[in-house]
Protein backbone atom coordinates (compact mmCIF):
# COMPACT_ATOMS: atom_id res chain seq x y z
CA UNK A 1 0.00 0.00 0.00
CA UNK A 2 1.30 3.16 -0.95
CA UNK A 3 3.31 5.13 1.86
CA UNK A 4 3.06 9.45 1.63
CA UNK A 5 6.19 10.83 2.59
CA UNK A 6 6.74 12.58 5.55
CA UNK A 7 9.10 15.18 4.72
CA UNK A 8 10.58 18.67 6.73
CA UNK A 9 8.64 22.07 6.09
CA UNK A 10 11.75 23.11 4.12
CA UNK A 11 11.94 19.72 2.24
CA UNK A 12 8.49 20.44 0.93
CA UNK A 13 8.93 23.60 -0.52
CA UNK A 14 11.35 22.33 -2.75
CA UNK A 15 8.76 20.70 -4.26
CA UNK A 16 7.34 23.81 -5.73
CA UNK A 17 8.81 25.10 -8.77
CA UNK A 18 9.20 28.69 -9.89
CA UNK A 19 6.45 29.78 -11.57
CA UNK A 20 3.63 27.52 -10.28
CA UNK A 21 0.49 28.27 -9.31
CA UNK A 22 -0.50 27.61 -5.39
CA UNK A 23 -3.68 27.67 -3.70
CA UNK A 24 -3.52 28.16 0.34
CA UNK A 25 -6.21 26.53 2.07
CA UNK A 26 -6.68 29.18 5.11
CA UNK A 27 -8.64 31.43 7.03
CA UNK A 28 -6.22 34.22 8.91
CA UNK A 29 -4.53 31.24 10.89
CA UNK A 30 -7.86 29.16 11.71
CA UNK A 31 -6.45 26.15 9.47
CA UNK A 32 -3.29 28.03 8.24
CA UNK A 33 -0.26 25.73 7.58
CA UNK A 34 1.74 28.11 8.50
CA UNK A 35 4.89 26.21 8.92
CA UNK A 36 4.91 25.31 5.27
CA UNK A 37 4.72 28.81 4.28
CA UNK A 38 7.58 29.78 6.48
CA UNK A 39 9.38 26.98 4.87
CA UNK A 40 9.08 28.48 1.46
CA UNK A 41 10.09 31.71 2.81
CA UNK A 42 13.21 30.85 3.98
CA UNK A 43 13.68 28.62 0.86
CA UNK A 44 13.41 31.53 -1.17
CA UNK A 45 15.78 33.81 1.13
CA UNK A 46 18.69 31.00 0.94
CA UNK A 47 18.23 29.96 -3.16
CA UNK A 48 15.39 32.51 -4.68
CA UNK A 49 13.41 30.16 -5.36
CA UNK A 50 10.66 29.56 -5.67
CA UNK A 51 10.25 32.16 -7.74
CA UNK A 52 7.62 34.10 -9.77
CA UNK A 53 4.67 32.30 -7.30
CA UNK A 54 0.80 33.07 -8.13
CA UNK A 55 -0.87 32.11 -4.69
CA UNK A 56 -4.57 32.17 -4.41
CA UNK A 57 -6.30 32.44 -0.92
CA UNK A 58 -9.95 32.03 -1.04
CA UNK A 59 -9.75 33.43 2.77
CA UNK A 60 -6.89 35.46 4.08
CA UNK A 61 -3.71 33.19 5.25
CA UNK A 62 -2.38 34.59 8.04
CA UNK A 63 -3.45 36.16 11.33
CA UNK A 64 -5.17 39.93 11.49
CA UNK A 65 -1.49 41.71 12.45
CA UNK A 66 0.30 40.01 9.50
CA UNK A 67 3.28 38.45 11.55
CA UNK A 68 2.21 34.65 9.79
CA UNK A 69 1.06 33.16 6.69
CA UNK A 70 1.23 35.04 3.49
CA UNK A 71 3.49 37.37 5.21
CA UNK A 72 6.50 34.68 5.61
CA UNK A 73 6.14 34.47 0.97
CA UNK A 74 5.17 38.04 0.92
CA UNK A 75 8.67 38.86 -0.48
CA UNK A 76 9.52 40.50 -3.85
CA UNK A 77 10.62 38.07 -6.79
CA UNK A 78 8.50 35.34 -4.64
CA UNK A 79 5.37 36.39 -5.01
CA UNK A 80 4.42 37.44 -9.00
CA UNK A 81 0.43 37.35 -8.49
CA UNK A 82 -1.97 37.15 -5.33
CA UNK A 83 -5.66 36.36 -5.69
CA UNK A 84 -7.41 36.56 -2.17
CA UNK A 85 -11.09 36.53 -1.14
CA UNK A 86 -9.25 38.49 2.18
CA UNK A 87 -5.83 39.50 3.26
CA UNK A 88 -4.25 40.21 6.94
CA UNK A 89 -5.46 43.23 8.50
CA UNK A 90 -4.17 45.13 11.59
CA UNK A 91 -4.51 48.67 13.48
CA UNK A 92 -3.51 51.84 11.24
CA UNK A 93 -0.94 52.52 13.92
CA UNK A 94 1.26 49.19 13.57
CA UNK A 95 3.07 48.55 10.66
CA UNK A 96 1.17 47.36 7.49
CA UNK A 97 1.42 43.57 6.88
CA UNK A 98 4.42 43.09 4.36
CA UNK A 99 1.42 41.63 1.87
CA UNK A 100 0.14 44.96 1.85
CA UNK A 101 3.41 46.43 1.34
CA UNK A 102 4.13 45.12 -1.86
CA UNK A 103 0.65 45.55 -3.03
CA UNK A 104 0.91 49.81 -2.21
CA UNK A 105 4.22 49.50 -3.43
CA UNK A 106 3.16 48.20 -6.57
CA UNK A 107 5.41 44.81 -6.32
CA UNK A 108 2.91 42.11 -6.89
CA UNK A 109 -0.36 41.83 -8.70
CA UNK A 110 -3.35 41.81 -6.47
CA UNK A 111 -6.79 40.81 -6.54
CA UNK A 112 -9.52 40.68 -4.44
CA UNK A 113 -12.28 38.42 -5.10
CA UNK A 114 -15.54 36.62 -3.11
CA UNK A 115 -14.17 33.98 -1.11
CA UNK A 116 -17.37 31.68 -1.84
CA UNK A 117 -16.22 32.34 -5.67
CA UNK A 118 -12.75 31.67 -5.20
CA UNK A 119 -13.81 27.90 -3.44
CA UNK A 120 -16.29 27.50 -6.37
CA UNK A 121 -13.26 28.44 -9.01
CA UNK A 122 -11.27 25.39 -7.34
CA UNK A 123 -14.25 23.39 -7.94
CA UNK A 124 -14.35 23.80 -11.53
CA UNK A 125 -10.72 23.75 -11.98
CA UNK A 126 -11.12 19.61 -10.66
CA UNK A 127 -13.98 19.03 -12.48
CA UNK A 128 -12.56 20.19 -16.13
CA UNK A 129 -14.71 23.17 -16.13
CA UNK A 130 -14.22 26.48 -17.67
CA UNK A 131 -15.52 28.48 -14.82
CA UNK A 132 -18.23 29.94 -12.56
CA UNK A 133 -20.96 32.28 -13.71
CA UNK A 134 -22.79 34.09 -11.27
CA UNK A 135 -24.46 36.94 -9.88
CA UNK A 136 -22.00 37.19 -7.15
CA UNK A 137 -20.39 40.59 -7.05
CA UNK A 138 -22.54 42.38 -10.07
CA UNK A 139 -22.26 45.83 -9.90
CA UNK A 140 -19.52 46.16 -6.34
CA UNK A 141 -16.32 46.57 -7.24
CA UNK A 142 -15.77 42.99 -8.55
CA UNK A 143 -17.49 43.96 -11.80
CA UNK A 144 -15.16 44.22 -14.85
CA UNK A 145 -17.20 47.79 -15.24
CA UNK A 146 -15.60 49.07 -12.03
CA UNK A 147 -12.18 47.81 -10.76
CA UNK A 148 -12.08 44.08 -11.23
CA UNK A 149 -11.51 43.05 -8.62
CA UNK A 150 -7.90 44.48 -9.39
CA UNK A 151 -6.27 46.37 -5.81
CA UNK A 152 -3.15 48.55 -7.65
CA UNK A 153 -1.37 49.95 -10.91
CA UNK A 154 0.24 46.72 -11.63
CA UNK A 155 -2.83 44.43 -11.84
CA UNK A 156 -3.96 45.45 -15.54
CA UNK A 157 -5.52 41.64 -16.64
CA UNK A 158 -8.95 41.27 -16.42
CA UNK A 159 -9.82 37.97 -14.49
CA UNK A 160 -13.22 38.78 -14.25
CA UNK A 161 -15.77 38.77 -17.39
CA UNK A 162 -19.31 40.54 -18.09
CA UNK A 163 -21.25 38.08 -20.08
CA UNK A 164 -24.79 37.79 -20.94
CA UNK A 165 -26.62 34.75 -20.82
CA UNK A 166 -30.35 34.11 -21.87
CA UNK A 167 -30.79 38.28 -21.20
CA UNK A 168 -29.12 38.45 -18.00
CA UNK A 169 -25.66 40.04 -16.93
CA UNK A 170 -23.73 37.59 -15.30
CA UNK A 171 -20.30 37.48 -14.24
CA UNK A 172 -17.58 35.36 -15.01
CA UNK A 173 -14.37 33.52 -12.95
CA UNK A 174 -12.38 31.69 -14.59
CA UNK A 175 -11.59 27.72 -12.82
CA UNK A 176 -8.51 27.77 -10.87
CA UNK A 177 -5.92 24.66 -11.66
CA UNK A 178 -3.50 24.96 -9.24
CA UNK A 179 0.31 23.29 -9.50
CA UNK A 180 0.40 23.12 -5.88
CA UNK A 181 -1.95 22.81 -2.87
CA UNK A 182 -1.11 23.67 0.83
CA UNK A 183 -3.53 22.68 3.58
CA UNK A 184 -3.81 21.47 6.67
CA UNK A 185 -5.24 18.94 8.75
CA UNK A 186 -5.55 17.28 12.34
CA UNK A 187 -4.24 13.73 11.86
CA UNK A 188 -2.48 11.98 8.88
CA UNK A 189 -2.04 8.50 8.34
CA UNK A 190 0.64 6.96 6.46
CA UNK A 191 -1.74 6.79 3.64
CA UNK A 192 -2.08 10.30 3.79
CA UNK A 193 -5.86 10.02 4.74
CA UNK A 194 -6.29 13.26 7.12
CA UNK A 195 -8.87 14.22 9.48
CA UNK A 196 -9.63 17.65 11.15
CA UNK A 197 -10.99 16.41 14.51
CA UNK A 198 -9.02 19.62 16.33
CA UNK A 199 -9.92 22.12 13.90
CA UNK A 200 -12.03 24.75 13.66
CA UNK A 201 -13.43 24.17 10.35
CA UNK A 202 -12.09 21.81 7.33
CA UNK A 203 -12.43 25.03 5.23
CA UNK A 204 -12.31 24.48 1.25
CA UNK A 205 -9.11 21.98 2.07
CA UNK A 206 -10.77 19.20 -0.01
CA UNK A 207 -11.80 20.92 -2.93
CA UNK A 208 -8.17 22.74 -3.24
CA UNK A 209 -6.62 19.14 -3.00
CA UNK A 210 -8.83 17.68 -5.91
CA UNK A 211 -8.11 21.08 -8.06
CA UNK A 212 -4.34 20.24 -7.87
CA UNK A 213 -4.47 16.09 -8.00
CA UNK A 214 -6.73 15.99 -10.80
CA UNK A 215 -5.25 18.80 -13.11
CA UNK A 216 -1.52 17.01 -12.27
CA UNK A 217 -0.49 18.80 -9.69
CA UNK A 218 0.89 17.73 -6.06
CA UNK A 219 -0.61 17.96 -2.33
CA UNK A 220 1.13 19.29 0.37
CA UNK A 221 -0.60 18.64 3.58
CA UNK A 222 0.53 20.32 7.46
CA UNK A 223 -0.81 18.35 10.39
CA UNK A 224 -0.14 18.02 13.90
CA UNK A 225 0.38 14.56 14.53
CA UNK A 226 0.36 11.14 13.05
CA UNK A 227 -1.41 7.90 13.48
CA UNK A 228 -0.96 4.41 12.61
CA UNK A 229 -2.33 2.63 9.59
CA UNK A 230 -5.57 1.30 9.54
CA UNK A 231 -6.63 3.12 12.71
CA UNK A 232 -8.70 6.52 10.94
CA UNK A 233 -12.22 6.13 11.37
CA UNK A 234 -12.60 6.64 7.07
CA UNK A 235 -16.14 8.52 8.13
CA UNK A 236 -13.71 11.43 9.97
CA UNK A 237 -11.32 11.30 6.88
CA UNK A 238 -12.02 15.13 4.83
CA UNK A 239 -9.71 14.53 2.57
CA UNK A 240 -8.80 10.92 1.30
CA UNK A 241 -5.04 9.83 1.02
CA UNK A 242 -4.97 9.43 -2.62
CA UNK A 243 -5.05 13.44 -3.25
CA UNK A 244 -2.12 13.45 -0.40
CA UNK A 245 1.73 13.72 -2.04
CA UNK A 246 3.76 15.13 1.52
CA UNK A 247 2.94 15.28 4.82
CA UNK A 248 4.82 18.04 7.02
CA UNK A 249 4.56 18.28 10.96
CA UNK A 250 3.96 20.74 13.46
CA UNK A 251 3.43 19.49 16.93
CA UNK A 252 2.42 22.93 18.03
CA UNK A 253 0.50 24.74 15.05
CA UNK A 254 -2.32 26.71 16.27
CA UNK A 255 -6.11 25.69 16.13
CA UNK A 256 -6.11 30.02 15.51
CA UNK A 257 -4.40 32.70 16.21
CA UNK A 258 -2.91 32.75 19.79
CA UNK A 259 -5.36 29.43 20.71
CA UNK A 260 -3.43 26.45 20.62
CA UNK A 261 -6.05 24.11 20.89
CA UNK A 262 -9.96 24.43 22.45
CA UNK A 263 -11.88 21.53 22.44
CA UNK A 264 -14.94 23.82 22.53
CA UNK A 265 -14.05 25.30 18.89
CA UNK A 266 -13.82 21.55 17.15
CA UNK A 267 -16.83 19.93 18.97
CA UNK A 268 -15.01 17.74 21.23
CA UNK A 269 -16.94 19.49 24.41
CA UNK A 270 -19.43 22.00 24.95
CA UNK A 271 -18.67 24.97 27.52
CA UNK A 272 -21.04 26.41 29.61
CA UNK A 273 -21.73 30.06 28.00
CA UNK A 274 -20.69 31.62 31.19
CA UNK A 275 -17.12 31.55 29.84
CA UNK A 276 -18.14 34.65 27.07
CA UNK A 277 -17.80 38.06 28.68
CA UNK A 278 -20.47 40.83 28.22
CA UNK A 279 -19.59 43.01 25.16
CA UNK A 280 -18.33 46.12 26.93
CA UNK A 281 -20.69 49.16 27.80
CA UNK A 282 -20.17 51.98 25.11
CA UNK A 283 -21.10 52.94 21.82
CA UNK A 284 -20.65 49.95 19.54
CA UNK A 285 -22.34 47.53 21.91
CA UNK A 286 -25.59 50.08 22.09
CA UNK A 287 -25.47 49.79 18.18
CA UNK A 288 -25.34 45.59 18.45
CA UNK A 289 -27.87 45.80 21.04
CA UNK A 290 -30.35 47.66 17.94
CA UNK A 291 -28.86 45.16 15.72
CA UNK A 292 -30.10 42.19 17.99
CA UNK A 293 -33.60 43.60 18.04
CA UNK A 294 -34.14 42.64 14.01
CA UNK A 295 -33.63 38.94 15.04
CA UNK A 296 -36.45 36.43 14.93
CA UNK A 297 -36.85 33.25 17.25
CA UNK A 298 -35.49 29.97 15.28
CA UNK A 299 -34.04 32.51 13.02
CA UNK A 300 -30.74 31.21 10.56
CA UNK A 301 -28.23 34.16 10.50
CA UNK A 302 -24.99 34.77 8.86
CA UNK A 303 -22.79 36.89 10.87
CA UNK A 304 -19.99 39.65 9.63
CA UNK A 305 -16.94 41.03 11.05
CA UNK A 306 -16.91 44.45 13.47
CA UNK A 307 -19.39 45.36 15.29
CA UNK A 308 -22.12 43.03 14.16
CA UNK A 309 -19.79 40.66 15.61
CA UNK A 310 -20.93 41.71 18.80
CA UNK A 311 -24.27 40.94 18.60
CA UNK A 312 -24.15 37.20 19.56
CA UNK A 313 -22.56 38.38 22.55
CA UNK A 314 -25.74 40.75 23.18
CA UNK A 315 -28.12 37.13 22.84
CA UNK A 316 -26.00 35.59 25.64
CA UNK A 317 -26.45 37.99 27.92
CA UNK A 318 -30.23 38.38 27.82
CA UNK A 319 -30.17 34.38 27.64
CA UNK A 320 -31.43 33.77 23.89
CA UNK A 321 -28.24 31.91 23.05
CA UNK A 322 -30.32 29.12 22.09
CA UNK A 323 -32.82 31.48 19.94
CA UNK A 324 -31.31 31.70 16.71
CA UNK A 325 -28.74 29.63 14.61
CA UNK A 326 -25.72 31.40 13.20
CA UNK A 327 -24.11 30.32 10.04
CA UNK A 328 -20.13 32.10 9.41
CA UNK A 329 -18.68 31.38 6.23
CA UNK A 330 -15.98 29.29 7.57
CA UNK A 331 -18.35 26.43 8.11
CA UNK A 332 -19.78 26.86 12.02
CA UNK A 333 -23.33 26.45 11.96
CA UNK A 334 -24.43 26.62 15.50
CA UNK A 335 -23.14 27.74 19.08
CA UNK A 336 -21.77 31.37 19.82
CA UNK A 337 -19.81 32.96 17.00
CA UNK A 338 -16.35 33.96 18.68
CA UNK A 339 -14.83 37.74 17.93
CA UNK A 340 -11.00 38.93 18.15
CA UNK A 341 -8.51 36.81 16.65
CA UNK A 342 -10.56 33.65 17.15
CA UNK A 343 -13.41 34.76 14.33
CA UNK A 344 -14.17 32.17 12.16
CA UNK A 345 -14.55 29.91 15.01
CA UNK A 346 -18.25 29.11 16.81
CA UNK A 347 -18.41 27.99 20.17
CA UNK A 348 -20.00 24.96 20.63
CA UNK A 349 -20.89 24.55 17.31
CA UNK A 350 -24.08 22.24 16.42
CA UNK A 351 -21.98 21.34 13.04
CA UNK A 352 -18.65 22.31 10.79
CA UNK A 353 -19.72 22.14 7.41
CA UNK A 354 -16.36 22.54 4.50
CA UNK A 355 -16.62 26.20 3.39
CA UNK A 356 -17.54 25.60 -0.12
CA UNK A 357 -20.89 23.88 1.23
CA UNK A 358 -21.98 26.42 3.70
CA UNK A 359 -21.30 29.14 0.66
CA UNK A 360 -24.01 27.26 -1.37
CA UNK A 361 -26.18 28.11 1.53
CA UNK A 362 -25.58 31.80 1.80
CA UNK A 363 -25.11 32.39 -2.07
CA UNK A 364 -28.85 30.70 -2.38
CA UNK A 365 -30.33 32.89 0.71
CA UNK A 366 -31.01 30.08 2.73
CA UNK A 367 -30.85 31.99 5.95
CA UNK A 368 -33.08 34.19 7.00
CA UNK A 369 -31.10 37.82 7.50
CA UNK A 370 -27.57 38.90 7.68
CA UNK A 371 -26.18 40.70 10.22
CA UNK A 372 -23.00 42.99 8.85
CA UNK A 373 -21.12 46.31 9.41
CA UNK A 374 -20.22 48.96 7.05
CA UNK A 375 -17.50 51.95 6.70
CA UNK A 376 -19.25 53.92 4.56
CA UNK A 377 -22.66 54.30 3.02
CA UNK A 378 -23.52 56.86 0.11
CA UNK A 379 -27.06 58.17 -1.14
CA UNK A 380 -27.82 55.23 -3.25
CA UNK A 381 -27.42 52.68 -0.44
CA UNK A 382 -24.44 51.24 -1.84
CA UNK A 383 -21.60 50.09 1.17
CA UNK A 384 -17.89 50.02 1.23
CA UNK A 385 -16.80 47.69 3.93
CA UNK A 386 -13.32 47.00 1.92
CA UNK A 387 -11.65 49.97 1.02
CA UNK A 388 -10.34 52.74 3.01
CA UNK A 389 -8.26 55.42 0.63
CA UNK A 390 -4.46 55.57 1.99
CA UNK A 391 -5.50 52.89 4.46
CA UNK A 392 -6.26 50.08 2.86
CA UNK A 393 -4.43 47.58 5.33
CA UNK A 394 -6.84 48.20 8.05
CA UNK A 395 -9.12 45.78 6.05
CA UNK A 396 -9.40 42.53 5.35
CA UNK A 397 -10.96 42.66 1.83
CA UNK A 398 -14.60 41.38 0.79
CA UNK A 399 -14.01 38.13 1.93
CA UNK A 400 -17.93 36.33 1.97
CA UNK A 401 -19.50 39.55 2.07
CA UNK A 402 -20.09 40.01 -1.44
CA UNK A 403 -21.54 35.89 -1.64
CA UNK A 404 -23.85 36.54 1.75
CA UNK A 405 -25.32 39.91 0.40
CA UNK A 406 -25.50 38.81 -3.53
CA UNK A 407 -29.32 37.56 -2.19
CA UNK A 408 -29.74 38.10 1.18
CA UNK A 409 -33.42 38.52 2.00
CA UNK A 410 -32.55 41.04 4.52
CA UNK A 411 -29.33 42.66 5.70
CA UNK A 412 -28.67 44.70 8.75
CA UNK A 413 -25.16 46.93 8.44
CA UNK A 414 -24.17 48.10 11.70
CA UNK A 415 -21.65 51.00 12.01
CA UNK A 416 -21.02 54.68 13.64
CA UNK A 417 -22.57 57.59 12.07
CA UNK A 418 -19.24 59.62 11.92
CA UNK A 419 -15.72 58.56 12.07
CA UNK A 420 -12.81 61.03 13.95
CA UNK A 421 -12.78 61.90 17.43
CA UNK A 422 -15.67 61.61 19.60
CA UNK A 423 -17.19 62.53 22.78
CA UNK A 424 -20.55 61.16 23.05
CA UNK A 425 -22.16 60.17 26.22
CA UNK A 426 -24.47 57.57 27.27
CA UNK A 427 -26.38 58.80 29.94
CA UNK A 428 -29.89 58.08 31.46
CA UNK A 429 -31.39 56.37 28.66
CA UNK A 430 -30.25 58.89 25.82
CA UNK A 431 -26.94 59.94 23.83
CA UNK A 432 -24.96 63.39 24.15
CA UNK A 433 -23.56 64.25 21.64
CA UNK A 434 -20.69 66.62 22.96
CA UNK A 435 -17.99 66.28 19.81
CA UNK A 436 -19.18 64.95 16.72
CA UNK A 437 -16.60 63.08 14.53
CA UNK A 438 -15.28 65.09 11.73
CA UNK A 439 -15.20 62.49 9.33
CA UNK A 440 -18.78 61.69 7.78
CA UNK A 441 -19.57 57.93 7.08
CA UNK A 442 -22.92 58.57 5.23
CA UNK A 443 -20.77 60.00 2.05
CA UNK A 444 -21.97 61.10 -1.51
CA UNK A 445 -20.21 58.38 -3.34
CA UNK A 446 -18.23 55.05 -1.53
CA UNK A 447 -14.50 55.13 -2.06
CA UNK A 448 -15.38 51.30 -3.72
CA UNK A 449 -18.82 49.55 -4.16
CA UNK A 450 -19.09 46.21 -1.70
CA UNK A 451 -22.69 46.15 -1.77
CA UNK A 452 -24.90 47.75 -4.38
CA UNK A 453 -28.16 49.32 -2.92
CA UNK A 454 -29.61 49.44 -6.47
CA UNK A 455 -29.38 45.79 -7.25
CA UNK A 456 -30.74 45.21 -3.71
CA UNK A 457 -33.87 47.49 -4.53
CA UNK A 458 -34.18 45.49 -8.03
CA UNK A 459 -34.28 42.35 -6.10
CA UNK A 460 -36.48 43.19 -3.09
CA UNK A 461 -33.73 42.85 -0.59
CA UNK A 462 -34.71 44.46 3.19
CA UNK A 463 -31.63 46.97 3.99
CA UNK A 464 -30.98 48.39 7.65
CA UNK A 465 -28.35 50.92 8.29
CA UNK A 466 -28.20 50.82 12.24
CA UNK A 467 -25.86 53.35 14.17
CA UNK A 468 -25.89 54.60 17.18
CA UNK A 469 -27.85 57.90 17.32
CA UNK A 470 -30.28 56.49 14.11
CA UNK A 471 -31.98 53.64 11.76
CA UNK A 472 -31.73 54.28 8.01
CA UNK A 473 -33.87 52.33 6.06
CA UNK A 474 -33.07 51.83 2.26
CA UNK A 475 -36.38 52.61 0.19
CA UNK A 476 -37.26 52.67 -3.63
CA UNK A 477 -36.80 56.44 -2.87
CA UNK A 478 -33.61 56.97 -1.43
CA UNK A 479 -32.27 56.79 2.14
CA UNK A 480 -34.76 57.00 4.97
CA UNK A 481 -34.44 57.58 8.60
CA UNK A 482 -36.99 56.11 10.52
CA UNK A 483 -35.76 55.89 14.09
CA UNK A 484 -33.60 58.38 16.36
CA UNK A 485 -32.31 57.98 19.91
CA UNK A 486 -33.22 60.07 22.45
CA UNK A 487 -31.43 63.00 23.09
CA UNK A 488 -30.56 63.50 19.65
CA UNK A 489 -31.43 66.65 17.27
CA UNK A 490 -32.67 65.20 14.12
CA UNK A 491 -31.46 68.00 11.76
CA UNK A 492 -28.14 69.09 13.54
CA UNK A 493 -26.99 65.82 14.87
CA UNK A 494 -28.05 63.51 11.79
CA UNK A 495 -29.46 65.08 8.76
CA UNK A 496 -26.45 67.86 8.50
CA UNK A 497 -23.61 65.17 9.13
CA UNK A 498 -24.33 63.40 6.10
CA UNK A 499 -22.92 64.26 2.91
CA UNK A 500 -26.32 64.12 1.16
CA UNK A 501 -29.98 64.52 1.53
CA UNK A 502 -31.16 62.24 3.54
CA UNK A 503 -35.45 61.79 4.31
CA UNK A 504 -37.14 60.96 6.96
CA UNK A 505 -40.38 58.78 7.87
CA UNK A 506 -43.21 60.61 8.34
CA UNK A 507 -43.83 57.66 11.43
CA UNK A 508 -39.76 58.31 12.85
CA UNK A 509 -39.87 56.38 16.00
CA UNK A 510 -37.88 56.86 18.91
CA UNK A 511 -35.04 54.33 19.53
CA UNK A 512 -35.90 52.23 22.77
CA UNK A 513 -34.36 54.21 25.68
CA UNK A 514 -33.50 51.13 27.30
CA UNK A 515 -30.57 49.94 24.69
CA UNK A 516 -29.39 53.02 25.78
CA UNK A 517 -29.10 51.56 29.32
CA UNK A 518 -26.37 48.93 30.63
CA UNK A 519 -29.27 47.12 32.41
CA UNK A 520 -30.18 44.24 30.85
CA UNK A 521 -33.14 44.55 27.53
CA UNK A 522 -35.57 41.89 28.80
CA UNK A 523 -35.23 41.35 24.81
CA UNK A 524 -38.04 38.74 23.35
CA UNK A 525 -37.65 37.74 20.11
CA UNK A 526 -40.64 37.59 17.71
CA UNK A 527 -41.38 34.45 16.09
CA UNK A 528 -39.53 33.55 12.67
CA UNK A 529 -40.97 33.88 9.41
CA UNK A 530 -40.95 31.10 6.42
CA UNK A 531 -37.64 31.67 4.37
CA UNK A 532 -39.83 32.22 1.27
CA UNK A 533 -40.97 35.62 3.09
CA UNK A 534 -38.70 36.06 5.39
CA UNK A 535 -37.63 39.60 6.08
CA UNK A 536 -37.43 42.24 9.00
CA UNK A 537 -41.09 43.00 9.94
CA UNK A 538 -39.98 45.65 12.61
CA UNK A 539 -37.89 45.38 15.84
CA UNK A 540 -39.04 42.98 18.51
CA UNK A 541 -39.92 44.04 21.80
CA UNK A 542 -39.11 44.20 25.00
CA UNK A 543 -40.78 42.26 28.23
CA UNK A 544 -41.85 44.77 30.53
CA UNK A 545 -38.66 45.33 32.22
CA UNK A 546 -37.99 46.53 29.10
CA UNK A 547 -40.43 48.75 27.59
CA UNK A 548 -40.49 51.77 26.14
CA UNK A 549 -39.74 54.73 28.67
Amino acid sequence: MREVPVVTARAAAALIPDGATVTVSSSSALGCPDTVLHGIGERFAEEGAPAGLTTVHPIAAGDMYGVAGIDHIARPGLLSRVIAGSYPSGPSSQQPPRVWQMIERDEVEAYNLPSGVIFQMHRAGAAGQPGVLTHVGLETFVDPRQDGGRMNQRTVADLVELMNFRGQNWLFFPSVRPDVAIIRATTADPQGNLTFEEEGSALGALDQAYAAHNNGGIVIAQVKKLAPAATQDPHLVRVPGILVDAIVVDENQWQTTQTPYDPAISGQVRRSLDVIEPAPWGLEKVIARRAALELHQHDIVNLGFGISALVPRILVEERLAEEVTWVIEQGAVGGVPLTGFAFGCALNPQALMPSIDQFTLLQGAGFHRAMLSFLEVDREGNVNVHHLPGRRHVTAGVGGFADITSRARAIVFSGGFTAGKRRIGIDGGRLDIEQDGAIPKFVEKVGAVTFSGRRALEQGQQVLYVTERCVIELRPEGLTVVEIAPGVDLSADVLARAAFPLRVADDLRPMDRRIFDPAPLGLVLKPTQPLSSAGSTGANTLTAQGANA
